[in-house]
């Protein structure tokens, strides 16, 4: 590895500690919607004062703060100083109301499995991204570059911790990103765009005996619904990501039976490709409602509510290289770079830092906002592994 202090940050790594690290900040309840990330972030804040770093809170919304940490680089000579994002969110979603077998907030062990909300999507991850910077630090490296850590609120719903990052340009001097995101430890380098929206179809009301006299929204909503089912997007196929995809979330209309219904909600999440512009998606789809409505004398209108781009960093990039033959060096073998369709706040800091960003976590994709949600703690501590030592490789350190 070149430095015998990072065989001794490896050597530190050491698995009761860092379960008990993962099970605390999973027994902190920051579902969202509300958030309340704040205690996570404090737990982080503690934990890094107790190894002798120090991290700020950066209060976003009462009881919503981000989590601010750094190991400042001593800076190669002659070269500009490298700055080295680890990113990852605190928020989790509900647990949902299907019951867990395991305690959602208990963190129980069974074998190699941790259970809990936020193990795998994302808390897992930014355990791990905390104590590779812990352990680098505790070792004694010397980084020629900075390490830096990001724990953001709100990314489950809005990116809102994202957002505030980037608009007090927080991390604007980074070089390049890791978000911690679930990938089974694989190396993403692309993701979805996220693009919301809220379709509502506006009638008018009468007696259920008497439909003729109204105006049913529902009847215009299921116009647009057979429509969209033959609706077909202008994109080119991405070599990672595929193609977009359009799923109807939620519907909801009506007063009563006896009632004809004067308003119908339909919302939908597209996942889109790069090179779609989704004013033009929102556009196409309002003449679309537009077309429906107009024969019934029903009025309409199409609202957005999440619009972040897909994401990509071409594989070709010196940093994405470097991610791969760090997997390489520390295990043997050669894992491809792959796409995901999620979104992460990579959503917020691609646009705005143009760096390169790597998606790559110890979670399982599939289990993210699953009941009895899961991590395998031999993949939790191998990226601690692989964070530290990308580190210190993209970095450089002093001998």
């Amino acid at each position: 590895m070149g430095n015998p202090n990072v065989q001794k940050a490896m050597d530190l790594i050491n698995e009761q500690e860092a379960v008990n690290f993962l099970r605390e900040l999973i027994a902190i309840n920051s579902v969202n919607p509300p958030g309340a990330e704040t205690a996570v972030a404090e737990a982080i804040r503690d934990h890094l004062a107790a190894a002798g770093l120090s991290a700020e809170l950066d209060e976003v919304e009462p009881g919503r703060s981000n989590v601010l940490s750094a190991l400042t680089g001593t800076g190669a000579e002659g070269e500009e100083q490298r700055v080295l994002v680890f990113s990852g969110h605190l928020d989790t979603v509900p647990t949902g109301n299907i019951p867990w077998q395991h305690d959602p907030f208990g963190g129980e062990r069974v074998g190699n499995k941790l259970y809990g909300r936020g193990t795998t999507d994302m808390k897992g991850g930014v355990a791990a991204m905390v104590l590779a910077m812990e352990y680098l630090h505790r070792a004694g490296v010397k980084l020629q570059g900075t390490l830096r850590f990001v724990g953001t609120v709100g990314e489950e719903v809005d990116c809102l911790g994202a957002k505030a990052v980037a608009s007090k340009g927080q991390v604007n001097d980074a070089t390049a990103m890791v978000i911690s995101e679930p990938s089974t430890n694989r190396p993403f380098i692309a993701h979805k765009g996220a693009l919301w929206l809220e379709a509502v179809t506006y009638g008018k009301t009468a007696h259920g005996s008497m439909p003729d006299q109204g105006v049913n929204a529902i009847t215009a909503m299921a116009r647009f619904i057979h429509e969209l089912e033959s609706y077909s997007f202008t994109y080119e196929h991405h070599p990672l990501l595929g193609s977009p995809t359009m799923n109807i979330g939620v519907i909801q209309g009506g007063v009563k039976t006896n009632v004809v219904p004067d308003q119908c909600t339909l919302t939908l999440d597209i996942r889109t490709v790069p090179g779609q512009e989704h004013a033009l998606i929102t556009g196409d789809l309002h003449k679309l409602l537009a077309q429906v409505c107009e024969p019934l004398g029903a009025q309409c209108e199409i609202r957005v509510s999440n619009d972040l781009p897909a994401v990509t960093t071409a594989k070709e990039h010196p940093f994405i290289q470097l991610s791969q033959e760090t997997i390489k060096n520390l295990w043997g073998t050669d894992v491809p770079v792959s796409g995901v369709n999620y979104y992460t706040d990579a959503s917020i800091y691609g646009p705005h830092l143009g760096v390169p960003i790597l998606i790559y976590g110890p979670g399982e994709p599939t289990l993210a906002h699953q009941p009895d949600e899961w991590i395998e703690i031999d993949r939790y501590l191998d990226s601690i592994r692989f964070y530290l030592t990308l580190a210190a490789a993209y970095l450089g350190t002093e001998v």
